[in-house]
């Protein structure tokens, strides 16, 4: 009954879509979206009871490590959302099963790459990152134990992927949960009750990575077996659709590296100022991706609109889902910001209870105060592009963020430290919003010229 609701929410959006029908999709998009990072945080404030901040930073380092390798396949999730939106809006229902399968081979591909060349990719990352012996050594730790799980948390992106372009966001959200709360379940136990250590903390994560996707992937059999066997195996290689996949899906993985790169240069300078500045920063970190996912939520719901209006041919739900990211993404920033200002100190609390570390935190926290009210357009935007799998004017408005970044970077560090560095973070978010933006005139155009 619930997956019949969204349907009906979903077909009715063909036509038009008010606030209502908008929250109906993003709510359970911003909860599932949100329980990603605070499970981050989960594992960052378990670890936070040991009283050693290299252990911290050491599963800040691992998940670096763990998140550069992953996000550099987000295409994974974020293409086949787009492709499947599109197929539905179309009604193609052998292209919706296509959309599945074409991207599940690439997942198992690298996932499989992933553990063969563990040991070098463990090693590389080190030495780019630094931090102290202690650190690395945490970090390596975490590292051994989760590599595991890589086919399966990549197969879990494009069944996430998937489920969200379908626009089956109940059963996207309760595989989510299902991994999240037994990964949080396991933290506790394996951490504090069996005293594994960060060793516990990955084991955590490993099993519930594995029992998610094993769980996703009986669910889709069972609703979809009738569409799977009209599935030929000349289909699944036609060249045409794999190629639009393979250009978006390069030009998505290159948007990635930009902002890996970013996010990579961000951690290894803030090693370089020591262990409790790179626990202070990992624990804002974790704050700023709870933002960041939370708005991803309402992007996700954008997406959907515009894949199923790019599908459909309906120029008015993709102006509807345009206006409406707008608006709940700056009302959601201003709440944000607001929550933050109340209740900061509170929340760096609850990530740890070491003195140095919760003082360096509060210090900087005013950068979480910044974030949500200049970063939150350039996060909307891309679900508006990712829906329309028009990944090349992400990949270009990344790319000239990054060159900002660097120049910030340049300027400010030498001068002002760790702010100097959060601020550099700042300007990045904000011309990620600006020249993104720039684009939305030319994907307009390409999309509904002579069409409406």
């Amino acid at each position: 009954m619930k997956l019949a609701t969204d349907s009906m929410v979903l077909n009715n959006t063909t036509s038009s879509c008010r606030h209502r029908e908008y929250l109906v999709l993003a709510i359970p998009l911003i909860i599932s979206g949100i329980s990603t990072p605070i499970l981050g945080a989960v594992d960052t404030a378990v670890v936070g009871r040991i009283p050693d901040p290299a252990s911290i930073g050491g599963v800040a380092i691992g998940a670096v490590i763990f998140n550069t390798m992953y996000w550099l396949l987000g295409f994974l999730r974020v293409s086949t959302s787009g492709f499947t939106a599109q197929a539905e809006g179309a009604n193609n229902q052998n292209e919706m099963v296509l959309s599945l399968l074409r991207p599940m081979i690439l997942a198992i591909l690298f996932g499989l790459f992933f553990i063969i060349l563990q040991g070098p990719i463990l090693a590389i990352a080190l030495s780019l990152i630094g931090g102290s012996e202690a650190v690395s050594f945490f970090a390596s730790s975490y590292f051994s134990v989760r590599i595991w799980g890589a086919p399966f948390i990549l197969l879990s992106y494009v069944i996430m992927g998937w489920l969200i372009g379908m626009g089956k966001v109940r059963l996207a959200l309760a595989t989510q949960i299902w991994m999240n709360a037994l990964n949080i379940i396991l933290d506790l136990v394996f951490v504090l009750e069996l005293g594994m250590g960060v060793k516990g903390v990955a084991y955590a994560t490993l099993i519930a990575e594995i029992s998610a996707v094993v769980l996703g992937a009986w669910l889709l059999y069972l609703t979809n077996r009738e569409k799977l066997a009209n599935i030929k195996l000349s289909m699944l290689l036609e060249t045409g659709p794999i190629l639009k996949m393979m250009k978006v899906n390069r030009d998505l993985f290159l948007r990635t590296v930009c902002l890996l790169t970013m996010t990579l240069i961000f951690t290894s300078i803030g090693a370089s100022m020591g262990e409790v500045t790179l626990a202070a920063n990992a624990i804002l970190l974790q704050i700023h991706y709870i933002i960041a996912y939370l708005f991803g939520g309402f992007a996700n719901a954008s997406s959907i609109l515009v894949g199923r209006a790019i599908g459909g041919v309906n120029f008015f739900l993709y102006k509807r889902a345009y206006t409406l990211s707008a608006q709940w993404g700056l009302g959601s920033a201003i709440l944000l910001s607001l929550i933050v200002l109340i209740f900061g100190e509170s929340i760096i609390a609850s990530f740890t209870t070491i003195t140095e570390v919760k003082a360096m935190s509060e210090d900087f926290l005013v950068w979480m105060l910044v974030f949500p009210i200049f970063g939150f357009w350039g996060l909307q935007l891309e679900g508006i592009f990712s829906g329309a799998t028009e990944a090349k004017s992400i990949r270009d408005s990344i790319g000239l963020s990054l060159i900002i970044f660097l120049i910030a970077l340049w300027v400010l560090v030498p001068h002002y430290e760790n702010h100097g560095l959060w601020i550099a973070f700042v300007v990045f978010s904000l011309f990620r919003s600006f020249f993104l933006s720039l684009f939305i005139p030319k994907l307009t155009r390409k999309k509904f010229t002579n069409k409406k």
